[in-house]
């Protein structure tokens, strides 16, 4: 289960999606989020897909990779998907029984959270996939920059965050590891109910919360060693230029956005909204 996790994984692919400068992929991952809303209907998710696949396939990175990124959530997805199924209120009932009922209306709102949460969960992993985490800082530190002159620590916040994805996929190592370990010393993960398993992982957690303050320690004494002094007259060796490549993918960007919004309205007037 820990293997099929990959959120903060970076792959150094030469691909014109990671070529993008850092700032566009961030814009254009929290549009891709909000405009995954917007799609409610076929024609919108076909939309999404199709532009996702093209992402994925420009990326050079496997499509069952980016597949793979939902994996750990697909229990969310499942349990979100069957509270929409029963809990949702409609006229045409499908089927009934006792106090659970399934109408068309539940059925086309399970159906909808479903597909959203794995386009979101997609999406949003390329930017991680396609982006390295210096780049990635960078990025985020120029966006928030703005902000700084209110007093928003821009530098500090791109920085804890960076860190924070970039330490995922080396906590889930090391977790692997500490269970592979207890369990050449006996310990069983998999029996018993759901108490015994979580009494279980207390071997686990304990090392696991030792290693990361240990992890923490050594890049802050590492940080300090080379006279880290946060943002302040910082410079980057790479200064973020937006190039034609990027006016490329700012042009694709508006007019997929565009496809979406147009499509909503389509439905909305269909529908006689």
């Amino acid at each position: 289960m820990l293997k099929d996790i990959t959120l903060g994984q970076f792959f150094p692919l030469d691909s014109p999606i990671h070529k993008l400068d850092p700032r566009l992929k961030i814009m254009f991952t929290l549009a891709f989020i909000v405009l995954v809303f917007f799609a409610d209907s076929i024609p919108g998710y076909l939309a999404v897909m199709l532009f996702l696949g093209i992402t994925v396939k420009l990326s050079k990175i496997k499509f069952r990779i980016v597949l793979k990124s939902a994996k750990p959530l697909l229990f969310i997805i499942i349990f979100t998907s069957i509270i929409n199924l029963f809990f949702t209120g409609g006229e045409n009932v499908v089927f009934q029984w006792k106090f659970l009922k399934i109408t068309e209306t539940g059925i086309v709102n399970a159906v909808n959270m479903a597909l959203r949460l794995l386009f979101l969960v997609m999406g949003s992993s390329l930017l991680t996939y396609t982006t390295s985490p210096i780049m990635l800082t960078d990025g985020i530190e120029r966006l928030l920059s703005p902000f700084a002159k209110i007093g928003l620590p821009a530098h500090e916040l791109a920085m804890m965050m960076t860190i924070a994805l970039r330490f995922i996929p080396t906590l889930l190592e090391e977790t692997e590891k500490i269970i592979m370990a207890q369990k050449a010393r006996g310990a069983d993960f998999e029996s018993g109910n759901i108490f015994k398993k979580a009494k279980a992982l207390i071997p686990v957690l304990v090392p696991l919360f030792i290693s990361s303050f240990r992890r923490a320690d050594e890049l802050a004494t590492a940080m300090e060693c080379r006279c880290y002094r946060g943002g302040k007259n910082r410079t980057s060796m790479k200064q973020l230029k937006i190039c034609g490549i990027d006016w490329v993918a700012l042009a694709v960007m508006i007019v997929f956005t565009a496809c979406i919004v147009l499509i909503d309205i389509f439905n909305l007037n269909i529908m006689g909204y």
